[in-house]
This record gives C-alpha cells, sequence and structure tokens, in this order.
C-alpha cells in the first residue's frame, strides 16, 4: 500500500500542478497506471466548478469555456502540448515528423488542432448542459486510460524523452488494475448520485472504451510508436471524443 500511495503522489506531481502530497515521499517509476485517478479527480472537480457556477446563476456557455480552462491549468497545459506538438509532427511527414515534434515552435497544424479539440470539447458541454457534471468526470477518467494502451502496446520512438521512462516501468495488465477500480469508482458514484439515469450515463460510460482503445492504436501505427507528445495527444483526443459521445446519448436534463 506504501508503495502505491507513493506513486500515486509521484502521479499526482508529475501530471497537475497541485502541491505534492505532505508527508510522503513521491516515487516516479510507476506512475503512469495512476493516470486514470489523476483524471477521475480533475474531472471531479471540473464537475464541482460546474455546480458551483450554475449555482451562481452563470450561462452554460461561460462555464463551459471555465471547466475546459481549468482542465489546461491544472495539468500546466501538459496534454494539449503534447497533441499540439503531434499535429505538427503529423503534418511534416514521416521522415520529419519526430523533428518536427522536437520543435519548440508551434506550426499552423498544432493551432489548427488546439483550436478544434477546444471548440468541439465547448460544443458537446454546451449540448449537455447539466449532464456534464457526469460527463466530465467520464472523459477524464477514459483520457488517462489511453496513454496505458500506448505505453504498453507500442515501443517508445525517442531514446531519451522525458516519457521514456514509463515504457521501462509498465508492468502489463497489473498497471491497468487501478484504472479498473476508478471505474468501479464511477459506476458506483453515479448509481448513488442518481439512480433514474443509471442505464444512460453507464452506456455513456462504457462506449468511452472504443476511442479509449482506437485512438493510441491508431496512433500509433501511424506514428509507429509513441512519444511524450503523443501520450498527451491520445488523452485530449480520448477526452473529446468522449465528450461527444455523452453529448450524443445523454439527455439534458
Amino acid at each position: 500500500m506504501k508503495t502505491w500511495l507513493r506513486d500515486l503522489s509521484g502521479a499526482w506531481i508529475f501530471y497537475t500542478i497541485f502541491p505534492r502530497f505532505p508527508c510522503l515521499k513521491p516515487s516516479f517509476k510507476r506512475i503512469a497506471r495512476f493516470g486514470p485517478w489523476i483524471g477521475l479527480i480533475i474531472g471531479s472537480l471540473q464537475a464541482f466548478i460546474w455546480f458551483l457556477l450554475t449555482s451562481l446563476h452563470w450561462p452554460t456557455t461561460s462555464i463551459s469555456l471555465g471547466v475546459i480552462a481549468f482542465s489546461i491549468l491544472a495539468t500546466g497545459g501538459l496534454h494539449f502540448d503534447g497533441l499540439m506538438d503531434t499535429a505538427d509532427g503529423l503534418a511534416a511527414g514521416n521522415s520529419r515528423c519526430l523533428e518536427a515534434m522536437d520543435d519548440s515552435r508551434v506550426g499552423a497544424s498544432g493551432v489548427q488542432a488546439l483550436l478544434l479539440m477546444a471548440l468541439l470539447q465547448i460544443s458537446a458541454l454546451i449540448k449537455l448542459n447539466n449532464m456534464s457534471l457526469f460527463a466530465l468526470p467520464i472523459a477524464s477518467f477514459w483520457g488517462r486510460c489511453a496513454p496505458l494502451l500506448a505505453i504498453s502496446r507500442f515501443k517508445y520512438l525517442r531514446n531519451r524523452g522525458t516519457a521514456s521512462f514509463h515504457k521501462g516501468y509498465i508492468k502489463g495488465w497489473k498497471d491497468f488494475v487501478p484504472a479498473v477500480i476508478g471505474f468501479a469508482v464511477l459506476c458506483t458514484g453515479f448509481i448513488l448520485i442518481n439512480s433514474k439515469l443509471t442505464a444512460s450515463i453507464i452506456f455513456a460510460l462504457t462506449i468511452g472504451i472504443l476511442p479509449t482503445i482506437i485512438i493510441p492504436e491508431s496512433l500509433g501505427r501511424r506514428l509507429g510508436g509513441h512519444t511524450g507528445d503523443s501520450y498527451g495527444a491520445t488523452v485530449v483526443l480520448v477526452e473529446t471524443s468522449s465528450l461527444i459521445i455523452s453529448a450524443l446519448f445523454l439527455e439534458t436534463i
């Protein structure tokens, strides 16, 4: 249990800008497995902000912008940065892909990817309205599950990268245990919050598995592997896909 807590503390520091856990020495070896828990926490905080601002009679559009801004702020823009670099790499072609991803300058493709994903997320949240209270934790959870598949299934493309250590510490199915626990927590929490909507919410939660599998697999095959940037890109792409799926299947209340 102490090892789990140390790894969770390391994940908290690595994936967010929040202060470290007090009286607990962090470990950064096997932190990827706790990404789904970090996503669950961030998504829950987004849902709380949505609830709070709704109580203060903010318009839905403003709240949508606010919760997305909070997510970017809470992670230091880590995943959107990866999305932009990955988009620039894909646009540069196979021969210059990694070179373009390493370039600190953001290209036109990166800017377009940022705007496209942000606008799609805003559109989905506006459509969802108060169902965003459920959709936000779902999207944030699945977004952080996707890199686990990318890490376990594909080689790391850079010899020296800030995220290269993830591949060395992955241990197969054992690293998916926290994600399974997080899934159970989500299901239980939704049932307790609103049993009348259980069927539709659980459906939206379960169907989120599809982009979680398809996106890291497709991106890994396209790139010939993964990098820290593409790990971040999978988070944003899966989050966005999950929000769109939720907007399609969850009725506004």
